[in-house]
């Protein structure tokens, strides 16, 4: 029987041959997806695919880029979007 704590589907089953010549199933962590842009979908570069409680121990500099709408919107959709706000004023 599988340990509780291994039944949820956050835990994926991988197969492992052990050295006797058994394949044996291990339980490993999922892993998280990379952060997306809102507008575009496109994959977010300089966020890390971290676990939230991993993402606390890094400081607020290497969690996401210094720039506005860091971290939401790709560079390409955050100057399409300031484009847009200059040229609405």
């Amino acid at each position: 029987m599988v340990a509780p704590r291994y039944r949820s589907r956050s835990f994926r089953k991988v197969s492992v041959r052990t050295p006797g010549g058994k394949t044996t199933i291990h339980y490993t962590r999922r892993n998280h997806t990379p952060a997306t842009c809102a507008v575009t979908g496109e994959k977010l570069h300089g966020v890390p695919r971290n676990t939230p409680y991993k993402l606390k121990k890094l400081s607020k500099t290497q969690r996401r880029p210094e720039r506005p709408y860091g971290g939401v919107l790709s560079s390409k959709a955050m100057r399409a979007l300031l484009k847009a706000k200059v040229r609405q004023k």
